[in-house]
């Protein structure tokens, strides 16, 4: 039998097995109430709600923090508020980078991509207001991260909702509360792993390999066959077995130097783009706006619209799945909300600008792939985007390829470390255990190419939405411990502007000098 045959074997086995998973788990999870929306009727899943009402309910609660705070939180980064001898292993930049590694990914380019695809350019505006939002969400999670994080004997730090949820609620509401947050814990643990498989390993190999393949391999070339789909996911998965072994400082390392270089670079190449087209983008804006609000048309017009903007704005910046606080945990500082507020950039980061960029960018374009998505001949991803940048820049699909090889290593490093966080809590924080999930983490890397893109865009989407009801839950119930977290780190930053001490015993301790 030839590796070739062997190998189409296992591909025709892996989409065999996980689509119809996709698509029976999809059904359950996204069950749906009809809305009426003037000129008929069009389902609503209940649970995409789950996050734009958390997402309301925070920004009602912290009085627009996202917004009032937007400044101080760039001070943060910066360093200005830096106390010597914090607990913590990396510095709120390389925290903030870690995450947005995570989050920064092919969520913005193949995720936008499908986005307007299935829900119109209309799908743009939603994402950009889920994007709000999800900045406060995150601001919470990440707080409480900092807030109960744990720190081992050996200097490093774990965090996350295994960790706020059960330490928190069983401050504020005694054993019953410490009861009931194991089980939100245990169920955000499991439901880390499978987001993190799924959306920040399988689906990162996956939209990775098309566009190589796409831009390298040609119909006929070997890339594009299953043998070769093969030997770029073994490649890639080596690569991931090496920097994983290394830990959140090896990570956070690779990380910090890969994010800013190609969100900078994607960020130039869609301005080049947009700015080309300067004279189309009032149109771009206005289809955009009237797309959203629009009572008919693609997907049931704005129920449509809304649900793809908020599914792939979810899936992109991961606000209110408690898996920021795990990368966030680990920075040094001793104020949570120090580091709560550093996060908050993050959506603003991944999807009011990127996300923004890559919709204007495919709707100034208007490539042929992205009509033929709408006709519903394919849901498109990363080669609507690639075609998009090839209208203006006909060898950008090449640098797009590197930009999109980068994004995917580092979400998938980073979801690794995630999802060990998540495994050590379910399993235990053995040596042994570590290698056992680094193994099954870098092997299901190869799966991903094999398997289609709606199959994997199905099963992400469900584990994300599971993973939000619980974590959330717990947000609401810990929301008073943040806020008295925020007001102490403001007295912080309001003594540090003033000249005076830190706190009211160095202020004793100056005075008796």
């Amino acid at each position: 039998m030839s590796l070739e045959s062997v190998t189409t074997s296992i591909d025709d086995a892996v989409s065999g097995f996980f689509e119809p998973v996709a698509e029976n788990v999809g059904k359950w999870v996204f069950y749906s109430v009809p809305v009426d929306i003037g000129d008929g009727e069009t389902d609503f899943p209940l649970i995409v709600g789950w996050l734009v009402i958390a997402g309301l309910v925070f920004t009602g609660w912290f009085g627009f923090i996202q917004v009032r705070k937007f400044k101080l939180a760039f001070d943060v980064v910066r360093g200005k508020y830096d106390e010597k001898g914090s607990t913590g292993e990396v510095s709120h930049f390389q925290a903030l980078t870690a995450a947005v590694s995570g989050t920064v990914g092919l969520g913005n380019i193949a995720g936008v991509a499908v986005a307007v695809s299935i829900g119109g350019a209309g799908a743009t505006f939603w994402m950009i207001l889920c994007g709000l939002l999800g900045m406060a969400t995150k601001f919470v999670e990440v707080t409480l991260g900092v807030k109960y994080r744990e720190v081992h004997a050996d200097g490093t730090v774990s965090g996350g909702p295994m960790h706020y949820l059960p330490k928190g609620l069983a401050e504020r509401f005694g054993s019953g509360g410490a009861k009931f947050g194991k089980v939100l814990a245990i169920a955000a643990s499991v439901f880390i792993l499978f987001f993190g498989l799924f959306g920040g390993n399988l689906l990162q190999a996956n939209q990775s390999y098309v566009q190589v393949s796409s831009t390298f391999g040609g119909e006929d070339g070997f890339l594009a066959s299953s043998a070769g789909a093969v030997l770029f996911g073994l490649v890639i998965a080596a690569l991931v077995g090496l920097v994983l072994l290394g830990g959140i400082r090896s990570i956070a390392s690779v990380t910090s130097r890969l994010v800013p270089a190609m969100a900078g670079m994607y960020i130039v190449a869609c301005l080049v783009v947009i700015l080309t087209n300067i004279t189309a983008v009032p149109d771009a804006v206005t289809k955009i706006v009237e797309g959203a609000f629009s009572p008919a048309g693609v997907a049931g017009g704005v129920i449509g619209a809304l649900i793809q903007g908020f599914k792939r704005a979810a899936f992109s910046n991961e606000a209110g799945l408690g898996s920021a606080p795990i990368a966030h945990s680990a920075v040094k500082t001793n104020h949570p909300a120090s580091e709560g507020l550093v996060a908050l950039l993050e959506p603003f980061i991944d999807t009011v600008v990127i996300c923004t960029m890559t919709a204007l960018t495919i709707v100034i374009a208007n490539p042929a792939s992205w009509a033929e998505a709408r006709a519903g001949e394919d849901i498109g991803g990363v080669t609507i985007t690639s075609d998009a940048f090839a209208t203006v820049l006909p060898w950008f699909p090449n640098l797009l390829t590197v930009a999109v090889l980068l994004f995917a290593f580092s979400t998938i490093l980073t979801w690794g470390y995630y999802g060990l966080k998540a495994w050590s809590y379910l399993f235990g924080r053995s040596k042994a255990s570590e290698i056992i999930f680094k193994a099954i983490w870098s092997l299901f890397v190869i799966l991903g190419s094999l398997m289609s893109l709606s199959s994997l865009i199905d099963l992400a989407d469900s584990a994300l939405f599971l993973l939000s009801i619980f974590n959330i839950i717990g947000l609401y119930l810990l929301a008073p411990v943040v806020k008295r977290e925020l007001n102490s780190f403001l007295e912080f930053v309001r003594r540090r502007k003033a000249g005076l001490p830190d706190t009211d015993e160095q202020l004793e301790t100056a005075k008796i000098l």
